[in-house]
């Protein structure tokens, strides 16, 4: 929000732009879902033929990498005063 005078305000510095924005977004994934069944795609594998399978695919690299990220973390974090000198 603008506190100053001279602040300028932007267009997503209001939260009713953000969630209608988030609503056009809503819809346009869904109509993408929708055309999905509808469109016929020329496939070269047939895993590709199922119905919003790179949806699918989408959400489950998203997860893995998610997961992956948390069990790397383990296994690189340090402790927080790591580069602290020791007097």
């Amino acid at each position: 929000m603008a506190t100053k005078p001279n602040d300028k305000e932007y267009y997503l510095d209001k939260p009713e732009n953000v969630q209608r924005l988030l609503k056009v977004f809503y819809v346009i994934c869904a109509l993408l879902f929708a055309a999905d069944f509808i469109v016929h795609r020329h496939t070269k594998i047939a895993l590709e033929e199922f119905p919003a399978i790179y949806a699918v695919f989408g959400f489950v690299a998203f997860v893995m990498l998610v997961i992956g990220s948390i069990a790397l973390r383990k296994l690189v974090m340090r402790k927080e005063n790591y580069y602290d000198v020791d007097d």
